[in-house]
């Protein structure tokens, strides 16, 4: 029989398991939902676990602040050994012992607080002239890569023992996680490579609050509708403007409105009669509407021209 989908919007926060790619992840959970429309935020490599927010239907339009957010990590370091990935997919290519002392991390540690610069590692997805890093490396080519200005956050060593390091990293967009564990290595002395990634937070989302596939697969079709959060969590942070549905429509027509509001300039959090309506952008005292829920839109196409 054929898979039925439905229309459906919201954002799920869930825990992505060991092995699964991010889309793999997407699709089973967009058929466990059986969502018309669904994509992820964030992408985590197979051999990461943690926090993969969901998108569905109108949720997905609304989805870039995500993109441009801090995420937080907590990644386990194999101290001695480099390898050709920079993690524990790769072939060993070179090992050096490990005597390192706790005051001698903390002090390496102490280097990638702050701004720091990253060489994008060949084995990800960053694109070069439309393709892909890692599809040049398969084929046994490298090409010229540009540093990349990061911010690391925070940056805490949660143990060391022996060759294994765990640490707790707070960054910024476009960070890669594996290139700092190998800097890391290179600056103790002895290399590194990462040997486990679970991302623990993306902006005020927290893993916390994520499902696994088990759990989600043990729901009832209400309970997992339940947990999903609305269109406007992604935005927790935006000012609120209430407006009345006339207001509303000459937005959704792609006009102008011309009001006092109180608010600082930039984004706002729209809401109608009904709750959220989209996002707009005050500049003075002119509100433009900048994305609104296609329901909002559609409604607006139907009606005279105001």
């Amino acid at each position: 029989m054929a898979r039925t989908y439905r229309p459906l919007d919201g954002v799920l926060l869930f825990d992505k398991p060991l092995e699964f790619s991010s889309n793999d992840a997407l699709q089973k959970v967009r058929r466990l939902f059986q969502a018309e429309k669904a994509g992820h935020t964030g992408t985590l490599d197979p051999l990461a676990t943690g926090l993969l927010p969901i998108c569905f239907g109108e949720a997905t339009k609304f989805s870039n602040a995500l993109l441009d957010a801090d995420k937080t990590y907590r990644a386990l370091l194999r101290l001695g050994q480099t390898t050709t990935t920079g993690d524990a997919e790769g072939e060993i290519v070179a090992e050096h012992p490990v005597k390192v002392e706790g005051a001698a991390v903390e002090a390496v540690l102490a280097k990638f607080r702050g701004a720091i610069r990253q060489l994008p590692p060949m084995h990800s997805a960053l694109k070069h002239q439309g393709r892909p890093l890692y599809e040049y490396i398969r084929k046994g080519e490298t090409v010229e890569r540009e540093l990349r200005d990061v911010v690391i956050h925070e940056l805490l060593l949660n143990g060391f023992e022996g060759d294994r390091m765990e640490i707790t990293v707070r960054c910024s967009k476009g960070t890669y996680v594996r290139t700092l564990a190998e800097d890391i290595g290179a600056a103790l002395g002895c290399g590194a490579h990462l040997l486990g990634l679970r991302r623990t937070a993306i902006a005020h989302f927290d893993l916390r609050q994520a499902y696994t596939l088990d759990q989600l697969s043990a729901l009832g079709d209400a309970q997992r509708d339940a947990c999903l959060l609305p269109v406007e969590s992604l935005m927790p942070n935006l000012p609120k403007l209430h407006l009345d549905e006339v207001q509303i429509r000459r937005l959704a027509q792609g006009q102008r409105l011309a009001l006092d509001t109180g608010l600082p300039d930039g984004k706002i959090n729209l809401q109608g009669p009904s709750g959220f309506v989209g996002i707009g952008v005050l500049q003075g005292r002119r509100l433009a509407p900048e994305r609104l829920l296609s329901s909002v839109a559609k409604l607006a196409a139907q009606l005279p021209a105001t």
